[in-house]
């Protein structure tokens, strides 16, 4: 079995390093129910620039681009999705009264 060149070696830690960056926030935003501390904006923009990426791989027919990116909008989209879900909810959703 041949070793893989170092530019694929890198490539694919990258790819495994960006995927998995959206783990622990996806982790912490499910267990609290609060995405208040999240970016709407940079989401946005998030998902919208890994929409252009898996768009660039289909256009160069990279697997590895379109794979791992696909992954990537799948994750952002998912916090993107909590932050809309659980920014809806109220003070009185969350047990708490208004003060004031």
């Amino acid at each position: 079995m041949a070793a893989l060149p170092l530019p694929e070696v890198i490539g694919m830690s990258a790819g495994l390093c960006s995927m998995a960056s959206f783990t622990p926030q996806i982790v912490k935003t499910w267990r609290e129910r609060d995405a208040r501390s999240i970016s709407l904006r940079m989401y946005v923009v998030t998902v919208t620039g890994f929409s252009l990426w898996v768009a660039y791989g289909l256009m160069i027919e990279s697997l590895p681009v379109i794979f791992t990116n696909v992954v990537c909008l799948t994750l952002s989209g998912l916090i993107l999705a909590m932050k809309w879900r659980f920014s809806r909810r109220g003070p009185a959703d969350e047990g708490l009264e208004p003060s004031g």
